[in-house]
């Protein structure tokens, strides 16, 4: 059995999140024994992963990419490919499983989010590895989404029943080619897997978009309802959405929040609330501090993530599963 530890994050005092120290002995295969043990305790660690939300994994031996990948196939998961996704992000893509995690600059805060929660298709967990730290800032922070709710549903009761009854529609802005300055610019040609605007317009009939052509080629796209709020098998509920990235990162310079997210039925969000929301997701946040070879398993069901600036050469790769 895997050792653990579950400290207890300041904020949220929720054991997040779960620690694992898979031991890899320095031999001159260490990759080998964090293998086997992933493979052994599998069932163990994914219902780990739901109870807390996420697990770090130290220790592991990993230096690759191809060393991520092999953790990954180990948990006998099925791949959500980044090709087939409908991610806003720019990504590389490094193995069949393995991508890099975000390619906007170091300066680009990302704000906290369920991973393709904008999109009617979202993974259902994520993994993360740590290649190459940076040499300052950079950390991941993480946020349990059943925790914020029941925050939320206290002090903005009827913030939540909205958002859970009304949902939310998410609008945002396509170039027409990748742009790799922005955590938002995949363009729409990768991002609705399309050659020409009759195609994309296609695809987008079909999962419930509507958008709408600039003069520069770019599209703006319009996602159908979806939800705000999830209620869980094991009966939790989530505040399973991505209106703070969407609020907070969505709009650039020239553009209202409201413009990238309003409710359901068009109306605006009300202003106060959301920065309610954002404030406690901020509270209740813990701060991966990566070190090299740590890999983390997130339940994206349960718990948002970001990434915070930083400088040096940081290399934090990813995966998603189905």
């Amino acid at each position: 059995m895997i050792s653990g530890d579950v400290p207890q994050a300041e904020a949220s005092g929720s054991g997040f999140p779960y620690i694992c120290n898979l031991n890899a002995v320095p031999t001159n295969l260490p990759m080998i024994e964090s293998l086997l043990q992933l493979e052994s305790d599998r069932d163990e660690l994914l219902d780990l992963c739901r109870e807390h939300g996420a697990i770090l994994f130290q220790n592991t031996g990993a230096e690759s990419a191809e060393d991520f990948d092999a953790m990954i196939r180990a948990f006998r998961l099925p791949n959500f490919p980044y090709e087939h996704s409908l991610s806003n992000a720019v990504r590389v893509v490094r193995t069949e499983r393995v991508f890099t995690a975000n390619e906007a600059p170091s300066d680009a805060r990302i704000f906290l989010h369920h991973e393709m929660a904008q999109t009617p298709i979202f993974p259902s967990r994520l993994f993360f590895f740590c290649q190459t730290p940076a040499t300052t800032g950079g950390a991941t922070p993480i946020c349990r989404s059943d925790t914020l709710l029941l925050r939320l549903e206290k002090e903005a009761p009827q913030f939540v029943a909205d958002c859970a009854e009304r949902g939310l529609r998410y609008t945002h802005t396509m170039p027409g080619d990748d742009d790799a300055r922005s955590g938002m610019g995949r363009s729409w040609r990768s991002t609705f897997r399309a050659a020409s605007r009759e195609d994309c317009e296609d695809n987008m009939a079909r999962l419930g978009y509507t958008g709408i052509w600039n003069a520069d080629g770019s599209l703006t796209a319009t996602t159908p309802v979806l939800s705000g709020v999830k209620q869980l098998e094991d009966g939790r509920r989530v505040f399973f959405n991505q209106l703070i990235a969407a609020y907070s990162g969505f709009a650039n310079q020239d553009a209202s929040p409201d413009d990238a997210i309003t409710f359901g039925d068009g109306t605006k969000l009300p202003y106060d609330q959301v920065m309610l929301a954002c404030e406690l997701a901020d509270q209740l946040s813990y701060d991966i501090q990566w070190q090299t070879g740590q890999m983390a398993l997130v339940d994206n069901l349960v718990v948002m993530h970001g990434r915070r600036g930083f400088t040096g050469p940081r290399s934090i790769l990813a995966s998603l599963v189905a």
